[in-house]
């Protein structure tokens, strides 16, 4: 989906994936050093507030490296081109930092749950906590991002015949992830609840930004949600009409749908840059 010339991707992106890929290097050359820079549960021995960020770019494993940066290059482009390399940046440092709080918070509570219910040492407990690697936290802040930026662009799965909606996709990714971070099950050394964390600080960034930092929060979460589901009839424009038949309905809708399919084809081709201003006013309002 993000078929990016090497001259028009976004260069945020491309850093990131650099940063990634060289600390996966030097991991892979010095073992330890996954210990010093992944984040330890904040009571344990061997934290540091400094492992809050660094733990983002840490990956030992080539397949959780592969799978995170498949995603931040299929997601992260257009996320980028929408909102700018500096607020993008922000965005992302954020989601991770958000998703090792989240995870810890869950660590906390799980922690003292076994303590008092099943008599173990709590103090000893703590060195028991895995050490948080990966930027999955933040990559699930890029694809509740790209959710809400493009709500309506078909996304397409191997051994599924029919696209998915962004929307839906985000909203699916959240509730597998809140399953099987409620089940808990024996093994699975995920940080589910550090997925939803990154998707939750997104949420709250994303609707902050919407409303220029002000207004009612709860409101604007379902306010935004619900638009997701409700057709809005845009008054201020001449096209969206009372007197609109179904079928007059029906066609403009499918002939909005192929135009911004065609917008998308040509940024996959040849990337945003080579959009025109009413291609680009186009995506925006359909964005919107």
């Amino acid at each position: 989906m993000a078929n990016f010339r090497a001259n028009s991707f976004p260069p945020i992106t491309q850093y990131l994936l650099i940063i990634n890929l060289a600390v996966w290097g030097l991991c892979s050359l010095f073992p330890n050093l996954v210990s010093i820079i992944g984040l330890h549960y904040f009571q344990a021995h061997g934290f540091y507030l400094y492992q809050l960020f660094t733990y983002m770019f840490t990956h030992e494993a080539f397949t959780h490296l592969f799978f995170n940066m498949f995603a931040l290059f299929m997601f992260g482009g257009l996320v980028e081109q929408a909102m700018g390399p500096k607020r993008y940046l922000t965005y992302y440092l954020l989601t991770g930092l958000g998703a090792g709080i989240i995870q810890m918070l869950v660590f906390y509570f799980r922690l003292h749950w076994i303590a008092n219910n099943a008599g173990y040492d709590l103090q000893e407990l703590y060195n028991y906590v895995p050490v948080m690697i990966g930027a999955s936290g933040a990559v699930f802040g890029l694809l509740l991002a790209f959710g809400m930026l493009f709500p309506n662009m078909p996304m397409y799965f191997m051994f599924i015949p029919v696209p998915i909606k962004a929307k839906y996709l985000v909203i699916g990714y959240g509730v597998i992830e809140f399953f099987f971070g409620i089940a808990n099950r024996s093994g699975d050394n995920v940080g589910h609840f550090a997925h939803l964390g990154g998707m939750l600080v997104g949420l709250i960034i994303m609707l902050y930004w919407k409303k220029g930092g002000n207004g009612n929060f709860f409101r604007n979460i379902g306010n935004t949600i619900s638009g997701w589901f409700t057709k809005k009839q845009d008054f201020s424009k001449s096209t969206y009409r009372r007197s609109e038949t179904d079928y007059e309905y029906n066609q403009r809708k499918h002939d909005e749908n192929e135009e911004i399919d065609r917008i998308l084809d040509k940024i996959k081709q040849s990337g945003y840059n080579s959009l025109s201003e009413n291609e680009k006013k186009t995506l925006f309002n359909a964005r919107r």
